[in-house]
């Protein structure tokens, strides 16, 4: 399942977005099966259930982030791509917290009211999204960073063209 994340990811920006997806993902759901392990929770298909809601709740707000990395990339050629993913960062930053908030609010519900049954799928829910949330913010979008996809057709190494606008003088 991870692969075929990171491979629609890929196909959808570039391969440097995929690593970084394929590695928030992976640090989540291992995070959740980890947290039931550490606190012998019993481990069932509805919890199951919630590790892959998870994975695909991680996903989603990666993409949302690395959506908005692309389209700062698009706009802003010239930014320091350190500047550009924390600017991508701080514009996606008030909906995922609101995202976050309503998600864990509804899932402190099932907690609380849903009895045994849901007890392991909203202990997972309500971990998974934090470290969702986490991931996305402090792993996929510094992997970028690291791995640097390409701007406007142009390696990480080489330099920014100077600007256009200068060459064209009237005078």
């Amino acid at each position: 399942a991870l692969l075929a994340i990171a491979i629609y990811v890929w196909f959808r920006f570039e391969w440097p977005f995929g690593v970084g997806a394929m590695l928030s993902t992976l640090h989540d759901t291992l995070t959740t099966i980890g947290l039931f392990a550490l606190l012998q929770i019993e481990f069932d298909l509805t919890t199951l259930a919630a590790i892959l809601t998870v994975a695909g709740y991680s996903v989603n707000d990666t993409v949302v982030i690395y959506d908005r990395v692309r389209e700062t990339m698009r706009r802003h050629r010239s930014m320091d791509f350190k500047e550009l993913i924390n600017r991508s960062l701080n514009e996606t930053l008030s909906r995922t917290i609101l995202t976050v908030g309503t998600v864990f609010l509804a899932v402190l519900s099932l907690l609380v009211f849903g009895g045994e049954v849901l007890r392991g799928f909203s202990i997972a829910m309500m971990w998974g999204v934090v470290v969702g949330t986490y991931s996305s913010l402090f792993i996929a979008a510094p992997m970028l960073y690291y791995i640097r996809p390409k701007r406007g057709g142009r390696t990480k190494d080489e330099p920014e063209p100077a600007a256009r606008s200068e060459e064209r003088r009237v005078g």
